[in-house]
């Protein structure tokens, strides 16, 4: 996806005062940016219908403020880097089922997997610098290894590898000094190295899989384990085949009645989420957000290259500027933006990764009130709308030209693209704009044209900040 270098954002400080004369039971504008759960009043489209519990609203309310986290893909793939016996294989995470490798000589790389460059606090330290506010990392991926202690398989970090250290222990206490929320992500029901575990359709030809057996024998009590040990915040599960509604249920109502406040994703159980109360956040596709502002909370989950997992050959790093595009886009439509870095396997991030989120975190510093605690748009219309296309309805984007995030008494308007004739045209707002300025040059003349049809914004001829400004205006 490949998108304008310069974003620029601008931010609407909206008086609530302006919308007293709203009718008693009505919602406006203004009353509704804090707690945005309905485009109703705004006429856009949307997606998703939530309706939380008290306790459900306030289990996942430091997540909604949060927006922006870490994801990482670790573990003996990450050995591989994208090779296999000398030649180049794709898939990083995912290269064992796609050559159908011998399984028994991929347990062999457990013996050579010794990450003694890894550092919990350089990593947690890391992610605070990018402005990250949370960690999702694989305690186990689809291969099956567990990248933490457990008492379920000796194929794991510490009873397994040379290595002999819980990382997801020392990751947890890591973020716990540094004042980051800590989730763990498990693969509960694809497991290439287990003859029941759903996927592994090469190893074993001919064995009756029991996929019951697998969940209570490995994948529901190592799910207890973690909850147990390290008392996540977040439950992060992918690919969830052959569970059902019924699996999905006991394994949420097990993990909550260890820590009561976990968040879990929906991607639980496949096809169409759960939602409440099993599942709290809805999740689009993997570097593909939502078309449209999507009323259950949601999370963008994106990689910073083209893998998830470290292959040595994968240099074809996304901007910096995409990757903020993608973070303000997934806020403006009610989401998070997971952002992945896949570490080496003697438990380094590289500088690419590095540099990326240390960019973003210089970004934020001076944008983020932009992004952190934001709702999504006032709007919801310049995504685009339904039309008829070739005699079937069908959802249209619109031209990427500005995005809208939203605070109790402000509306941030993202400008994706910075006018050639320095003239933005936004739809109307009630009430009277009084002040407009720059929020990385305060001395810089923004003038305001409003009419109760439409806002035109006369901008400076250059943008402040070479990747993305904010404009803020005042009612």
């Amino acid at each position: 996806m490949k998108l304008t270098p310069i974003l620029t954002i601008s931010c609407l400080f909206v008086a609530l005062a302006a919308s007293a004369q709203a009718p008693a039971g009505k919602s406006t504008a203004a009353e509704s940016f804090g707690e945005m759960t309905t485009l109703d009043s705004f006429g856009g489209p949307s997606s998703g219908t939530y309706k939380p519990t008290a306790a459900e609203k306030a289990r996942i309310a430091w997540w909604r403020d949060a927006k922006f986290g870490l994801f990482m893909h670790w573990g003996l793939y990450s050995k591989m880097a994208g090779y296999w016996k000398g030649q180049k294989v794709i898939g990083g995470e995912w290269a064992v089922k796609l050559q159908k490798l011998p399984i028994e000589e991929y347990r062999a790389l457990a013996k050579e997997f010794n990450p003694v460059k890894f550092n919990a606090d350089e990593w947690v330290l890391l992610a605070k610098s990018a402005g990250m506010k949370y960690i999702v990392i694989t305690s186990k991926h689809h291969d099956g290894f567990s990248m933490f202690g457990t008492k379920v398989t000796p194929y794991n970090i510490v009873d397994g590898t040379p290595f002999k250290r819980d990382p997801m222990q020392e990751l947890k206490e890591a973020c716990d000094r540094h004042g980051l929320k800590f989730g763990l992500y498990y693969s509960h029901a694809q497991d290439w190295n287990e003859p029941d575990g759903y996927g592994n359709n090469w190893s074993w030809p001919g064995y009756p899989r029991n996929m019951d057996k697998y969940l209570d024998e490995k994948a529901i009590p190592q799910i207890r384990e973690l909850c147990e040990k390290y008392h996540p915040a977040i439950l992060w599960f992918d690919t969830a085949g052959e569970i059902t509604q019924a699996r999905a249920e006991q394994i949420a109502k097990m993990a909550r009645s260890i820590v009561p406040d976990i968040l879990i994703n929906s991607r639980i159980k496949l096809g169409k989420p759960i939602g409440l109360p099993v599942t709290d956040f809805d999740g689009s596709g993997d570097n593909e957000a939502f078309h449209q502002y999507h009323n259950v909370p949601w999370e963008l989950c994106g990689t910073m290259n083209r893998s998830w997992a470290y292959k040595e050959w994968d240099k074809d790093f996304r901007p910096v500027s995409e990757l903020l595009f993608h973070l303000i886009d997934a806020v403006s439509k009610n989401g998070n933006y997971l952002l992945n870095v896949g570490p080496t396997a003697e438990g380094v991030i590289i500088e690419p990764y590095a540099s990326r989120l240390r960019a973003m975190g210089d970004w934020l510093q001076v944008n983020g009130e932009a992004i952190y605690g934001c709702g999504g748009t006032v709007w919801g219309t310049e995504f685009g709308d339904y039309r008829t296309v070739d005699g079937k309805r069908k959802f249209v984007p619109a031209p990427a030209n500005w995005r809208c995030t939203t605070k109790p008494g402000k509306v941030f308007i993202h400008v994706l693209n910075w006018p050639k004739d320095g003239k933005l045209e936004l739809p109307a707002l009630k009430g009277k704009i009084i002040a407009a300025r720059l929020l990385a040059d305060a001395s810089a003349q923004v003038k305001v044209d409003q009419t109760a049809e439409r806002i035109i914004l006369t901008l400076p001829q250059t943008a402040p900040d070479p990747i993305a400004s904010v404009v803020c205006l005042e009612l």
